[in-house]
């Protein structure tokens, strides 16, 4: 597929149900569509943007993460919680091929895997050493929820952070390392206290900043119902961070599927918390900024993309809940739990793109 479909913002005013007579949207059954609400969105796709299903499995193999790794060429994608009996799978796509093959894997002493983020520890030379790849490890009834950093080569694992000076961590959720100080920023839900494999909660829900060369941590954000996805502007100057309180235990239409802004003062500290978007459809989950400053996030429909204004250009429509993506070379992957998606021919870069994998640095 290959044409951008024009959403009418004025028909749409006007009429509730006009985005479910589209035909790309007016679906049965999960199928990939791009939705332009704004004239943008059709350079910041590119012209010759093509969209299409790549994975469709009996298991939620394709839930968070997206971490590169450049020595297999592939991408480590977390799956989705399935039961006590068995911990979160690592889903490896390699990216050799068009179509994408995958394996399985677990890392050692990672029990409940969900977002992560390249890491390069204090003091590693950018230029020589590939990242390592840290995960929030939810945990469970007998482990701890962390940061653990992960060698996907040698398969070794070494816990970075398992405690707020002495309290535990609810469901670290998510995580970005910042590229100049190297602190590494995450959020901290009770979503595994919700689906029952984590304690009650000792700890309020909030987001954090660490310092992994001296230990020093620090509550930077609160006020959240769920703080989840977390990304920062290409300038860093802005953290984005979504609150996903709209989904406990249940879908509570009225709960914030809301996106703020924080300014960054001084790389340590947040500042001037505002609201910068809400999600029409579901939730905001995992995102990413490209260079040019749109957001990206995973919501309940697919992918919404964000100017730095808070409009909305458009969405990669994919008809059912996307928890998160991934930006490659030209391509950007979207991930549905069961089904994985690519848009390919991509104009827009992905913020990490050049110092994950090597290419489009200027």
């Amino acid at each position: 597929m290959s044409h951008i479909v024009s959403v009418s913002l004025p028909s749409l005013a006007v009429d509730a149900g006009y985005f479910a007579k589209l035909p790309e949207t007016n679906i049965t059954k999960p199928a990939i569509s791009l939705l332009a609400y704004h004239n943008d969105f059709r350079a910041v796709l590119g012209c010759n943007a093509t969209a299409r299903k790549v994975w469709d499995l009996p298991w939620a193999a394709f839930h968070e993460g997206g971490l590169y790794n450049k020595k297999d060429n592939s991408l480590y994608i977390t799956s989705n919680y399935e039961s006590l009996t068995d911990n979160i799978n690592v889903t490896v796509v390699s990216l050799d091929s068009d179509s994408y093959p995958l394996r399985s894997t677990q890392f050692p002493l990672l029990a409940m895997a969900n977002g992560g983020t390249n890491y390069y520890p204090p003091g590693a030379d950018r230029r020589q050493m590939r990242p390592l790849q840290v995960y929030c490890d939810q945990g469970d009834m007998s482990s701890r929820s962390q940061l653990l950093a992960v060698d996907a080569n040698r398969n070794t694992s070494t816990p970075l952070l398992t405690n707020f000076l002495g309290r535990n961590f609810s469901s670290l959720n998510d995580v970005r390392q910042h590229p100049v100080t190297g602190d590494l920023w995450f959020t901290d839900t009770d979503y595994g206290h919700v689906q029952k494999f984590r304690p009650k909660p000792v700890l309020p829900k909030q987001v954090y900043r660490f310092e992994p060369a001296t230990g020093v941590i620090q509550v930077v954000a609160d006020g959240f119902v769920e703080p989840n996805g977390i990304e920062f502007s290409p300038d860093l100057k802005t953290v984005y961070i979504s609150d996903t309180g709209s989904q406990q235990a249940e879908f509570d239409p009225r709960g914030p599927s809301t996106i703020y802004a924080f300014d960054v003062v001084d790389g340590k500290r947040l500042a001037n918390r505002r609201t910068f978007a809400w999600a029409d459809i579901g939730l905001p989950d995992g995102m990413h900024c490209d260079t040019n400053g749109n957001l990206w996030v995973s919501c309940g429909d697919g992918v919404h993309v964000w100017n730095p204004q808070g409009i909305l250009l458009g969405k990669i429509f994919v008809g059912e809940t996307s928890n998160n993506l991934a930006f490659a070379p030209g391509k950007i992957f979207v991930f549905s739990n069961k089904r994985m998606w690519v848009v390919e021919n991509v104009a827009a870069q992905g913020r990490e793109v050049c110092q994950d994998f090597g290419v489009g640095c200027h």
